[in-house]
């Protein structure tokens, strides 16, 4: 194999570790990187890549819509999430959206390795906290629970909410103004007839969504 791989993440120091890591395995030929969504997009338009490690928290145009796109222009190309984030919070929405695996960034190098090898000839890589993400919500939401109609910002902007970061710095974090976030907020509100923060909270512990 020489396999061509796009890293795409805005952390600087975790972007270089991971090629250092990736280029010491000889099935690896090249390894790019992307520090955003936008830049990744007109690198993959650009060149030819065999997969994608795609992390979901970014500034600016999240993981998700990135992946979205990146599906929307290669349909076939696989997408590798890394994220920092449990896979209890998004990763079936991820696969939902065509990811081939998630992975948490505390994975050991030798399990990225073996996802990749493993989404290249066109499989899912399914760990076993996925797994049991994925049996949960096909057992336990086929109606529906009030969180799942919630669009991807929404809920990203909802666990932010859950943590007590309040309506300036969910903006910053996510380069929006304050008042796009105040509007979906009122949406996740009103997607949950839900009346506060608090309500909010108690929703999360009692759904035992990791925020």
């Amino acid at each position: 194999m020489a396999l061509r791989v796009l890293i795409v993440d805005d952390h600087t120091i975790l972007r270089k570790g991971l090629r250092n890591l990736l280029i010491q395995s000889p099935e690896i030929k090249t390894v790019e990187e992307s520090p955003d969504g936008p830049g990744a997009v007109e690198a993959i338009q650009r060149k030819s890549f065999d997969v994608v490690i795609l992390d979901i928290s970014m500034p600016g145009q999240n993981g998700l819509e990135t992946l979205k796109q990146i599906k929307m222009i290669k349909p076939g190309l696989p997408v590798l999430i890394l994220s920092m984030h449990p896979e209890e919070e998004y990763a079936v929405r991820c696969i939902r959206a065509g990811a081939s695996g998630y992975l948490t960034k505390e994975s050991a190098p030798d399990q990225i390795m073996d996802a990749i090898k493993r989404v290249i000839v066109g499989r899912k890589y399914i760990t076993p906290a996925l797994a049991e993400c994925m049996a949960d919500d096909y057992a336990g939401n086929k109606a529906g629970s009030p969180h799942d109609f919630l669009s991807d910002r929404e809920f990203q902007i909802m666990l932010l909410l859950v943590k007590g970061m309040k309506i300036k710095e969910i903006a910053s974090e996510l380069s929006l103004s304050p008042k796009t976030i105040s509007t979906y907020r009122g949406r996740i509100m009103e997607k949950m007839k839900l009346s506060s923060n608090t309500d909010l909270v108690r929703y999360v512990i009692e759904n035992k969504i990791q925020a």
